[in-house]
C-alpha cells in the first residue's frame, strides 16, 4: 500500500510470462487499486499483493513482504507450483457467477453442436447441400456427464439440465450443495470413471490437481459409450492428447470439442487443427471482467488486513 494526500492506493504487481497484465488491466485501474509491472515497482518491500498467471520460477522472490497472490481466473495450479512462492502467502482465485454463466452457455452450445451434428451443416453449406436426413434423438435420450461440480460445473448442470438432457456429475467429495432437478451427483473415488461410463457427451470442468492431471486418458475414453463425445473445457494438462486422437481414429469416440491445450497456442502442425471430428476453440470458454477481478482482489486483501480469511482463498492441499 502507498499513501499520500489522497486515498491509499493498493499497488498490485503483475507477474506473468505469457500475458502483458499491466497493459490488460490499464483501463480497469482505479484511484485506489492499480496493477503495475515489476519494472514499475520502486520499493519491492512495499509490495504485499501480486496478480499472476503462469509466473516464472523466480517471480515472487523480489518481494519480501508479499502476503497474497491472486490468479486472474479460477485456475491456480501454475501459481501453487511456482518454486519462489513463500509458504505463508495466501493464494486466491476468482469466483465469478457471470463467468460461470458464460462457461455454462459455452458448454451448452457444444452439447447442441454435437447432439444435432451442426458441423455437418457447416461443411454442407459451401457445397450447397440441403440434407435433412439426420434425425437426432430427443434430449432426454442423450446423457450428459459433467466432471467437476464446483461453481462452473453447477452452472453447466443447471443450464444443460434445463434443456432436457439428463445430467450426471462427478465431484471429489459429498456436499450439501442443492442439486437441480434432473441432475445426479456422484461423489468420491471412482466418481469420474462412473460418470464417464454413463455419458454420451462428457464435459470436463475439473480443476487441475495431482489427482486430475492426465485423467482424460485412454482408460477413461474406453469406459465411455461407443460413439460418445468429449467437451474439454477444463485444463490442458488433464488430457492425454494422443489418447484422444487414438479414441477418435479407432471410431470409439465420435467427436470432441477442445478449448484448452497443454501448450497454447498449439503449434501449426498439431494434429487437432485438421482433424475432421475435433472442433478447436482458442481457450475462450469463459472470462471475467478486469473490473471484477480487481474488485475481488481488493476484497480478499481487505479481509487479510482485517485478520479475516480471504473469501477467495484456495487450499494448497486440495489445489483449489
Amino acid at each position: 500500500m502507498t499513501s499520500g494526500r489522497g486515498p491509499q492506493v493498493l499497488e498490485i504487481v503483475a507477474l506473468s510470462r505469457v500475458f502483458d497484465l499491466p497493459r490488460a488491466f490499464a483501463t480497469a485501474n482505479t484511484p485506489t487499486v492499480r496493477v503495475i509491472g515489476p519494472d514499475q515497482v520502486t520499493d519491492p518491500a512495499k509490495i504485499e499483493v501480486a496478480i499472476s498467471w503462469v509466473p516464472t520460477d523466480d517471480a515472487f522472490a523480489p518481494y519480501p513482504n508479499l502476503r497474497m497472490v491472486s490468479s486472474i481466473a479460477a485456475g491456480v495450479d501454475r501459481i501453487l507450483a511456482c518454486p519462489s512462492l513463500p509458504d505463508h502467502v495466501v493464494v486466491t482465485r476468482i469466483r465469478d457467477t457471470a463467468q460461470a454463466d458464460m462457461m455454462a452457455g459455452f458448454a451448452a452450445w457444444h452439447v447442441v453442436w454435437h447432439h444435432r451434428r451442426m458441423g455437418q451443416y457447416v461443411a454442407n453449406q459451401p457445397l450447397r447441400i440441403w440434407d435433412r436426413s439426420f434425425q437426432p434423438p430427443a434430449p432426454g435420450q442423450v446423457r450428459v456427464g459433467i466432471l467437476g461440480f464446483g461453481l462452473m460445473g453447477q452452472a453447466c448442470a443447471r443450464v444443460i439440465g434445463a434443456m432436457g438432457f439428463p445430467v450426471v456429475a462427478a465431484r471429489s467429495s459429498a456436499s450439501a450443495t442443492p442439486v437441480p432437478d434432473g441432475v445426479t451427483v456422484l461423489a468420491g473415488p471412482g466418481s469420474i470413471q462412473a460418470v464417464a461410463e454413463r455419458s454420451d457427451i462428457l464435459i470436463n470442468v475439473l480443476p487441475l490437481t495431482d489427482a486430475t492431471r492426465d485423467v482424460l486418458d485412454a482408460a477413461l475414453f474406453a469406459r465411455m459409450p461407443a460413439g460418445a463425445v468429449l467437451v474439454q473445457i477444463g485444463r490442458g494438462e488433464q488430457m492425454v492428447e494422443a489418447d484422444l486422437l487414438a479414441a477418435l481414429d479407432s471410431g470409439h469416440l465420435a467427436g470432441a470439442s477442445v478449448d484448452v491445450f497443454r501448450s497454447e497456442p498449439p503449434p501449426a502442425d498439431h494434429p487437432f487443427w485438421g482433424h475432421p471430428n475435433i472442433l478447436v476453440t482458442p481457450h475462450r470458454a469463459s472470462d471475467t471482467s478486469r473490473l471484477e477481478i480487481l474488485r475481488q482482489i481488493a476484497l480478499n486483501y481487505a479481509a487479510l488486513v482485517a485478520g479475516q480469511p480471504a473469501p477467495g482463498a484456495v487450499s494448497r492441499t486440495a489445489g483449489y
